[in-house]
């Protein structure tokens, strides 16, 4: 059943990197510029089928239900992604709220439905569905925030790729709190050309580190990741509880 997440993971991927026209994926040409975009779109369609295809053979109809609740919440996060795209007046709710969709429910439903496969409890399934849905949060906002900080060799593309392609993300949601007027036009004239030099990427960049955005980022960040943490209370002390509060402190960690 881990296999139902890797398709899904990978058909969001090969229809993300479409709908955003990225040319690169982890440091490589993106699947629609080796083959064609409707290649992409019809491999990503088939891997959908696939994983759904796997979820049928499961007894447990609770696992059916949360493969079909993962894909319709991801589509949903992507279209409200872009249909807010190049819109500064996207709130920080709003944000959650796409990631959330976008992110955390793929973590969460991974969780759960290894819970369910083990036959845990209910309080249980539900203490590992609350610890994926934190840990995707997080990883989302780390990923965010790299986009601004890490460079094209530890990420794979060239920094600033979001803001490039009109996405609105948390450092630049909450800079935007902290902006005149004047720099709040500066910016919008920005992500709405789309156009954005070396030069004026450093500057967004200067006055985001200014205004604590990518500090506030990393905060929200580490809350989640001791939310997940705390959620696996009702487990006792053991070996792979351990590994689980190590993979929820690596997400804080990454570079790429």
């Amino acid at each position: 059943f881990s296999t139902i997440f890797e398709y899904l993971h990978v058909a969001t991927l090969l229809h993300d990197d479409l709908v955003d026209g990225a040319q690169l994926r982890r440091g490589k040409p993106a699947a629609h510029t080796l083959w064609s975009p409707e290649t992409a779109v019809l491999t990503g369609d088939y891997l959908l089928a696939k994983a759904l295809s796997i979820a049928a053979c499961a007894e447990d109809t609770r696992i059916i239900a949360a493969i079909g609740n993962i894909t319709e919440n991801m589509a949903q996060g992507e279209i409200h992604q872009i249909q807010r795209k190049r819109d500064i007046t996207l709130s920080e709710s709003e944000y959650d709220e796409v990631i959330r969709r976008k992110t955390a429910v793929l973590f969460e439903g991974a969780c759960r439905i290894s819970a369910l496969l083990a036959k845990a409890s209910e309080q249980r399934i539900q203490a590992l569905a609350d610890y994926g849905y934190h840990l995707g949060m997080a990883f989302q906002m780390i990923d965010d925030l790299i986009d601004y900080t890490q460079d094209a060799a530890k990420t794979g593309k060239a920094p600033g790729a979001d803001i490039r392609e009109g996405k609105m993300t948390l450092p630049l949601i909450h800079g935007l709190r902290h902006a005149s007027e004047t720099e709040i036009q500066w910016i919008t004239d920005l992500v709405e050309g789309g156009e954005i030099s070396e030069a004026d990427f450093q500057s967004l960049h200067a006055l985001l580190e200014k205004w604590g955005s990518f500090d506030y980022t990393r905060r929200r960040a580490f809350s989640h990741v001791e939310k997940a943490k705390a959620s696996l209370g009702c487990f006792e002390p053991s070996e792979l509880r351990t590994l689980l509060e190590t993979v929820a402190d690596y997400c804080l960690k990454r570079e790429g």
